[in-house]
C-alpha cells in the first residue's frame, strides 16, 4: 500500500468499481480505516461481536448502496464523509436488525478481531468520545503508512539494518545512550548516526505530509490537517 501513488480521493472513485484496480483500491481504503471505524462502534456501546458484524456489515453497506460514489471532495474531508455515514448507519435499521448477518453474508474486509479488540483494551476510552477515538486513529493510520513507506524504501536502498535501529527514534526521544549504543552496533560513527537519524526524520516528516496531501485540498488544508492530526494524537 505505501506505493500507492493515486491520490485519496482517486482511491475513492475506484473502490466503487468491480476491476481488479478497484478491488486494490477498496483494500487500501479498508486497511486505512478499518480499526477507527472497529474503534467508533466500540466506543458507541456495541460489544465485541456486535463491533465485528457491524464494522463488516458497514462497508457491505458502503458499498451496497454505492455511498462512496457520492464521497465528493468539495463538499469536505473524506474521513468526515466517513464518520457521517457511520454514524447513520448505526442509527438506522441495520444497527436493530441486521448486526448478525456479517456485511449481508459477505466477507468485506479481512478483520483480525483478537488484533482489534487488543487495541481497543489499551484506549484511554473514559477521557475519548467515539469522534475523538476516531481522529486519533486516523491520525495514527496516516503515520503507519508514512513508516511503512519511509521502511520500504530502507529495505530497496539496502539499509534496512540502519532503519531498524533508528526506527524508535522517529517518533519518540530516546536515552541519552540511544544513539551512542546504536553506532557501536552499526559501526558507525555516533556524529555519522546522528546525520543519518536527521535525515530519517525529515523523510518522515514529508512522508507524512504527503499522506495529509492525498486528502487535503490546497497547501492551507494541508497545514490545517497537520495541526489536526497532532492535536488528535495529543489526546
Amino acid at each position: 500500500m505505501g506505493a500507492f501513488t493515486a491520490t485519496h480521493w482517486s482511491v475513492v472513485a475506484q473502490a466503487a468499481g468491480d476491476s481488479q484496480q478497484a478491488r486494490a483500491a477498496l483494500e487500501t481504503l479498508c486497511g486505512k480505516y478499518w480499526y477507527p471505524i472497529y474503534a467508533f462502534i466500540r466506543q458507541r456501546g456495541s460489544n465485541r461481536p456486535q463491533a465485528e458484524d457491524l464494522t463488516q456489515a458497514f462497508f457491505a453497506h458502503l458499498l451496497g448502496k454505492e455511498l462512496i460514489r457520492k464521497a465528493d471532495r468539495n463538499k469536505g474531508k473524506f474521513r468526515t464523509f466517513l464518520l457521517g455515514a457511520l454514524s447513520h448507519f448505526l442509527a438506522n435499521e441495520w444497527d436493530k436488525q441486521n448486526a448478525l448477518k456479517r456485511g449481508g453474508g459477505r466477507q468485506i474486509i479481512s478483520l483480525d478481531e483478537n488484533v482489534a479488540e487488543g487495541r481497543y483494551r489499551e484506549e484511554p476510552r473514559a477521557a475519548l468520545t467515539p469522534e475523538k477515538l476516531f481522529e486519533r486513529h486516523w491520525a495514527f493510520a496516516v503515520l503507519e503508512q508514512a513508516l511503512e513507506r519511509l521502511k520500504q524504501e530502507h529495505i530497496e536502498a539496502g539499509k534496512a539494518g540502519l532503519f531498524t535501529k533508528l526506527e524508535p527514534g522517529l517518533t519518540e526521544a530516546p536515552a541519552a545512550d540511544w544513539l551512542p549504543r546504536c553506532a557501536a552496533e552499526l559501526k558507525m560513527s555516533a556524529n555519522a548516526l546522528r546525520v543519518a537519524l536527521h535525515r530519517m526524520r525529515r523523510r518522515f516528516g514529508a512522508l507524512v505530509r504527503e499522506e495529509i496531501t492525498q486528502t487535503a485540498d490546497g497547501e492551507a488544508d494541508v497545514d490545517d490537517e497537520i495541526r489536526q492530526l497532532f492535536a488528535a494524537l495529543s489526546n
